[in-house]
């Protein structure tokens, strides 16, 4: 069996919903192979920080930046439990539903983030 692929996400501490989202991948990413980037602190980033944040961004070792369901897709195959998922995303045309869907969520993610406390501890 491969090992999942080292993986580098970026996120928005400043954000509740990428704070929930975060803490879940760290408690499923028991091996390690991501290594998560808060852009608050402006350390290894490779695009501007206005960037980094409108989008959800990753970069598989070795890989180009990808940003959205594409950035998804490879955090979920850098876990185990959600690699099938992760792996089935590379089908161009379930990719393009969730770039859809993830479009649609941005639409409403500041009313959320508004509504959404910050995760405990």
């Amino acid at each position: 069996m491969n090992s999942p692929p080292r993986l580098r996400v970026w996120y928005d501490s400043e954000c509740p919903l990428c704070l929930r989202e975060i803490a879940l991948m760290r408690r499923l990413d028991r091996r390690g192979a991501i290594r998560f980037v808060d852009v608050q602190q402006g350390k290894a980033c490779p695009l501007d920080a206005e960037t980094l944040l409108a989008r959800f961004h990753a970069q598989e070792e070795g890989g180009p930046v990808v940003s959205g369901a594409a950035a998804f897709a490879a955090m979920w195959r850098a876990i185990p439990l959600l690699r099938p998922l992760g792996v089935i995303a590379r089908f161009p045309p379930l990719l393009w539903v969730l770039e859809r869907l993830y479009t649609g969520f941005l639409k409403v993610r500041p009313w959320l983030q508004q509504r959404v406390p910050p995760p405990r501890g």
